[in-house]
This record gives C-alpha cells, structure tokens and sequence, in this order.
C-alpha cells in the first residue's frame, strides 16, 4: 500500500440506487488533462489536451460542446462530466475549463484556473474578453505554457506568470519582431550608447 492512496467515489444514480466506487490509485504529477477556452456560443477559442483522452478533433470538439452545454447556463464551478473533474468560469464573453481525471484534486485544477484567469485578466489589463484576448493569443499561449507543462502544474503565482511571459516576450528574434519594435529597440540601444 505504500505510495498509493484509495480514491472513494459515491453517487446516486437516477433509479434511487447508492453506489460507491473505490480504487487504489498512483500517485502522479500529471494533473491536468486539459485547458480549455470556448466563447459563448460554445466554440473554441483555444485548447490544449494533455494526453489522449480525446485523440481526433472531432471527439474533442464533440466534448467541448458537451461540457459547454453543461456548464454555460449555471452558476457552480465544478462539474463531473465523461469521467473528468472540470472547474469553470465565464467572464463577459468567455468560459475557462481546466480538466483533469474524476479523482485529480478538485483544489489544484481551481488553482490552475485561477492562475490562468488572473494572470490573462492582468496581461490584458482586466479586459478579459474574447476581441482582447484573440488580439493577444501568443501570451496567452506562452502564459499555459508558463502553468502548465505537460499535464504537470509549475506555477500557480499569476505574478509570476506575468514577469515570465513579459521576460520571453522580449526575447523576440529579430526576424519574428514588427518594424516599430526593432526600431524602438534601435533607439534604446542608441540611447543607451549615448549615455555612456
């Protein structure tokens, strides 16, 4: 039994019947099985599956309209769904789903979402809402990338996430930079060289 830990489950099912389901599980870092962003017609935005719980396109599409129908007209944040744990929030225009296994820590998938959340809402300047956000995709990837690795949760300080997506945003090549960041780069560095 060492290294193990025993998951309860307990549900009624609609004839009245009591069920409970136990089993021994492994420990593991891999937390998240998803992360989600759907607009509210229930399309997707951005998603990013951790392993193969849905490997087609379709089959995933097919689950983000499940779990949108589900979840877009209610005011809890979390839901059992397919098997999976998925902890949500709408804001404006936008719902956030971060989804891991039936047994994952109902805490640790809300702290991945709230770091998301927070950390999107502060890059975007609390203006977290669908033309915001497609306006500004690559920080919204490098801040996932920035939570979570994998499946495995690194961060879950939206501060931090901030200062490193700031941090790599400015370590753009050359070739991939707009003509008026390299020539505000020119002028820092002409001004820099100036006051020496």
């Amino acid at each position: 039994m060492r290294g193990r830990y025993l998951v309860c489950q307990c549900w009624q099912e609609p004839s009245g019947l009591k069920v409970m389901f136990v089993s021994l599980q492994e420990p593991s870092l891999y937390t998240v099985k998803a992360i989600l962003i759907l607009d509210n017609d229930g399309d997707r935005l951005f998603a990013k599956y951790y392993d193969d719980t849905y490997p087609s396109v379709k089959e995933q599409k097919a689950f983000e309209k499940n779990i949108f129908n589900k979840t877009h007209r209610t005011d809890s944040e979390i839901a059992l769904l397919e098997g999976l744990t998925v902890v949500y929030k709408s804001s404006i225009d936008l719902y956030f789903y971060v989804i891991g296994s039936s047994y994952e820590n109902e805490l640790m998938l809300m702290a991945v979402l709230n770091c998301l959340f927070d950390s999107l809402s502060q890059m975007l300047r609390k203006n977290v809402e669908k033309r915001a956000l497609l306006e500004n995709m690559e920080g919204l990837f490098l801040a996932v990338d920035e939570i979570v690795d994998g499946g495995v949760i690194l961060e879950s300080d939206p501060q931090q996430v901030v200062h490193r997506v700031a941090l790599r945003g400015e370590d753009v090549p050359l070739t991939e930079q707009t003509v008026s960041q390299v020539l505000q780069s020119a002028k820092e560095q002409i001004k820099w060289s100036l006051l020496r």
